[in-house]
C-alpha cells in the first residue's frame, strides 16, 4: 500500500463490499440526526433572520415576531404532513424529483432537481456560515477569518461523510441530541422562571432602541407589509431539509416508508416546538437585533448610537436564562448550537449525493455520480457538493445575511411542484381503486397535498416577491444554469447512445487488410517486444518507422537495425523541423487513405516506471502521438508496455495490497 492509499484508508476507512450495503442502513435514532439536523438547526438562525428583517420597521416590527413565527410553524406542519404522503407513495427515493418526473413530466422533474441541487449547496454554505458566526461568541479570534474557517469545516464534513452514511450519522447523533435537549431545556427553564417564579428576565438588548436607516423609529402601511413578508420568507428557512428525508428513504432500515414517515413526524414536532419557543422567549425577554448591512442601528439609554450588531438570539437567550442561575448551561447551549449548525450541512451531504446519483442514473448528470465509493457512499457527489459550497462561502465571505437571500427559493419550488405532482398521483390512483377504505385514505391524502401545494405555492410567491431584488434572482439564475446543463448532458448521452447503437444496416464487414506500423525511436528491448507483439497478430503488412530528427541518431538506428535483423523493413521519414509527432501522423494518415477499407494498427513501445517523476522523463512523445491517432478513423493504437526495474517495487506493493484485500 503506497502513502496515498494509506492516508486514504486512515481518513475514509477500509473498503466495504456490495454485500455489506445492508450494514449502512439507518435505524430511526440515527436517521433523525442524519436527515433532520438541517431543519432542526434552522431554529438557531431562522429567529435571527426574522428579527433582523423586522428591525427594518423599527421597534414596531418586533411586535409581529410571534405572528411571523406562528405562520412559519403552520407551514412546517403542512409540509411535514404532505411529505409523509410522499414517502409512502414513492419509497424508492428521489423525493420531489421522482414525483414531478412521473406525474408532471421530464421538464417539471428537471426544474425540481435543479432547484434542490442549488438549495443543497446553499444549505451547506448557510449552515456552516451560521455556525462560524455563533462560534465567534466563544472564539473572538475568528473575527476576519470567517470564510476560511467555514471552508475548513466543510472540508472536514466532507471527509466524515466519505466514511459512509451510518458512520457520519453515528458521529453526529450525540451533538444533535445534545442540541435538542439544551434548546428545549433553555426554553422550558426560561418560561418557568418567567411565569412560575415571576422573575423579570431581560436580554442584553432589551433597553436598546432600534432605529431605521432613515432615522425614523417606526414604519407603517405597505412598507410594513413588505417587511413582514420578507421576514416570513426569511423565517421559512426553517423548512429546508424536510425534503431530504423523502430523497433518502432507501437509506432507512425496513420498513423504510414507515420509519421515514415517523422521522418526519418527529422532525416536525421538534422544529415547531423549538422555533415557537425561541420566538416566544425572545419576545418576553425583549431581544432586539439589527441589520448592519442596511444601516439599522441601536440607541442606548444615554442617547449613544451603536452600529455593531448584538450576539444571536440563541446567545442572548442562553445568557439571560442560564448565566446567573447555572452558568455551564450557557456554554452547553452555545457549543451545541455551534455544532448543530456545522452538522446541519450533513443533511445536504446525504440529500445531494443521493439525488445526484438518481439524476446520473437517468443520464442528466455525469454517470460517475451514480457509482458508490469505497464506503458505499456516493463519494463523487459528496466531493462535488463540498467544493461548490466552499466556493460559495469564499465568494460571500461566509455572510449568513447575504446568503440567506439566495436561500429558500429552490426548496419552495420543489415543495410546490412535488405537491402538485402528488395531487395528480392520487387523482390517477383513485380512478383505478374500488375498495372504499383505500379510496377514503387516498382522498384524505389528496386533500393534504392540495392544502400543501396551495400553501407552499403562496409562500413561493411571497419569497420571490420579497427577496427577488435582494439576491433571490441569483438563485434563479443558478437553477436555470443547472437546468440547461442537465438538459445538455442528457442530450449528449442520448446522441451517443443513438450513434453507437447496433442496427440492421450497421457495417460489420471485416477490413480488407490490416497494416501494422511499429514506431521505432531506439533499437532496444521495448522496440523488440513491440515488434514481436505486432507479428503475433499476423497483420497483412508490418512496417517499422523511424523519424529522422538527427542524422547521427538515424545512422545509429540503421546500423543497429541491420545488426539485429528483425526481418521487417525499417522506413525512415524525414523531419525538416526536427519533430516526431507531425511526420509520423502524416505517414499513418497516408497509409489510411490508400484504401478506406484497410485498418492501420500502430504499436508504440512505452516504459512502465515506478515513480511519478520518472513518468515526466519518459513517454511524452508516445502520449502525444497516441492522443492524435485516436481522432483518426480506421486507426487502432496499441501501447506495448515494458516494465523497467523501478516498476518492480510498485508491482510488489500492488500484489501485497491485493492479497490483503482478498484475505479480508
Amino acid at each position: 500500500m503506497n502513502v496515498l492509499s494509506a492516508v486514504k484508508r486512515m481518513l475514509v476507512g477500509r473498503r466495504l463490499a456490495n454485500t455489506q450495503l445492508g450494514e449502512t442502513l439507518l435505524p430511526k435514532r440515527i436517521a433523525l440526526p442524519v436527515f433532520a439536523s438541517d431543519a432542526l438547526s434552522s431554529v438557531a438562525y431562522a429567529p435571527d433572520e426574522i428579527l433582523i428583517t423586522l428591525s427594518l420597521a423599527g421597534m414596531a416590527g418586533f411586535m409581529f415576531s410571534w405572528q411571523v413565527g406562528l405562520a412559519v410553524g403552520v407551514v412546517i406542519a403542512v409540509v411535514v404532513m404532505s411529505y409523509r404522503q410522499t414517502v409512502h407513495a414513492y419509497p424508492s427515493g428521489g423525493g420531489d424529483y421522482e414525483v414531478a418526473k412521473v406525474n408532471l413530466g421530464r421538464h417539471a422533474g428537471l426544474t425540481v432537481a435543479s432547484a434542490l441541487l442549488v438549495d443543497y449547496v446553499l444549505t451547506v454554505a448557510v449552515s456552516v456560515s451560521a455556525g462560524v458566526i455563533n462560534a465567534k461568541a466563544m472564539f473572538p479570534f475568528l473575527e476576519g477569518y470567517e470564510a476560511v474557517t467555514a471552508a475548513v469545516v466543510i472540508a472536514l464534513l466532507m471527509i466524515v461523510n466519505l466514511r459512509g452514511v451510518r458512520e457520519s450519522g453515528g458521529a453526529f447523533a450525540l451533538p444533535t441530541y445534545v442540541f435538542m435537549g439544551s434548546m428545549l431545556s433553555m426554553i422550558g427553564i426560561g418560561l418557568f422562571r418567567i411565569f412560575v417564579l415571576g422573575q423579570d428576565l431581560m436580554s442584553e438588548t432589551a433597553d436598546l432602541t432600534v432605529v431605521r436607516p432613515d432615522g425614523a423609529e417606526e414604519v407603517a402601511g405597505w412598507a410594513l407589509i413588505a417587511i413582514l413578508a420578507r421576514a416570513f420568507s426569511s423565517g421559512c428557512a426553517a423548512l429546508t431539509g424536510v425534503e431530504a428525508i423523502s430523497n433518502g428513504v432507501p437509506a432507512f432500515k425496513p420498513p423504510k416508508s414507515r420509519n421515514a414517515a415517523r422521522v418526519l413526524a418527529m422532525l416536525g414536532a421538534l422544529a415547531i416546538t423549538m422555533l415557537l419557543g425561541i420566538i416566544t422567549l425572545a419576545n418576553l425577554t425583549r431581544v432586539h437585533l439589527i441589520d448592519e448591512l442596511t444601516g439599522t442601528h441601536y440607541i442606548d439609554a444615554a442617547g449613544q448610537t451603536i452600529h455593531s450588531a448584538a450576539t444571536t438570539v440563541t446567545g442572548q437567550l442562553a445568557r439571560v436564562v442560564f448565566m446567573d442561575w447555572f452558568a455551564p448551561g450557557f456554554y452547553v447551549v452555545i457549543t451545541a448550537t455551534m455544532l448543530i449548525l456545522f452538522l446541519a450541512a450533513n443533511t445536504a451531504f446525504n440529500g445531494f449525493p443521493a439525488l445526484a446519483s438518481i439524476l446520473a442514473k437517468d443520464a442528466y448528470l455525469p454517470r460517475q455520480l451514480h457509482s458508490r465509493g469505497d464506503r458505499l457512499a456516493f463519494s463523487n457527489g459528496i466531493v462535488a457538493l463540498a467544493v461548490s459550497a466552499i466556493v460559495l462561502v469564499l465568494v460571500f465571505n461566509a455572510s449568513v445575511t447575504a446568503l440567506i437571500q439566495l436561500y429558500v427559493v429552490g426548496v419552495f419550488i420543489s415543495f410546490t411542484l412535488g405537491q402538485i405532482g402528488m395531487i395528480r398521483h392520487w387523482t390517477v390512483a383513485l380512478r383505478d381503486e374500488d375498495e372504499p377504505a383505500k379510496k377514503s385514505r387516498m382522498k384524505r391524502s389528496r386533500i393534504i397535498n392540495i392544502v400543501g401545494a396551495s400553501l407552499t405555492g403562496l409562500v413561493l410567491i411571497v419569497v420571490l416577491v420579497s427577496k427577488f431584488t435582494h439576491g433571490a434572482y441569483l438563485a434563479l439564475v443558478a437553477m436555470g444554469a443547472m437546468y440547461a446543463l442537465m438538459l445538455a448532458i442528457s442530450n449528449h448521452y442520448r446522441a451517443v447512445e443513438e450513434e453507437v447503437a447496433l442496427t440492421s444496416d450497421s457495417d460489420r464487414a471485416l477490413p480488407s487488410r490490416v497494416r501494422s506500423v511499429v514506431l521505432v525511436q531506439r533499437v532496444n528491448l521495448p522496440t523488440a517486444k513491440a515488434i514481436a507483439f505486432a507479428r503475433a497478430t499476423r497483420p497483412t503488412t508490418l512496417t517499422a518507422v523511424a523519424v529522422a530528427i538527427d542524422d547521427e541518431q538515424v545512422e545509429r538506428i540503421l546500423d543497429e537495425w541491420e545488426a539485429e535483423d528483425f526481418g521487417i523493413p525499417l522506413k525512415v521519414i524525414s523531419s525538416p523541423y526536427r519533430e516526431i509527432t507531425g511526420p509520423f501522423i502524416k505517414f499513418v494518415s497516408e497509409l489510411r487513405t490508400e484504401n478506406p477499407r484497410d485498418v492501420v494498427s500502430v504499436y508504440i513501445p512505452e516504459y512502465v516506471v515506478g515513480h511519478w517523476w520518472e513518468q515526466l522523463l519518459h513517454n511524452q512523445t508516445a502520449l502525444l502521438i497516441r492522443t492524435r491517432l485516436h481522432f483518426m478513423t480506421g486507426v487502432m493504437v496499441t501501447s506495448v508496455p515494458y516494465q523497467l526495474r523501478s516498476s518492480g517495487a510498485r508491482r510488489d506493493r500492488a500484489r501485497k495490497a491485493t492479497e490483503t484485500r482478498v484475505r479480508r
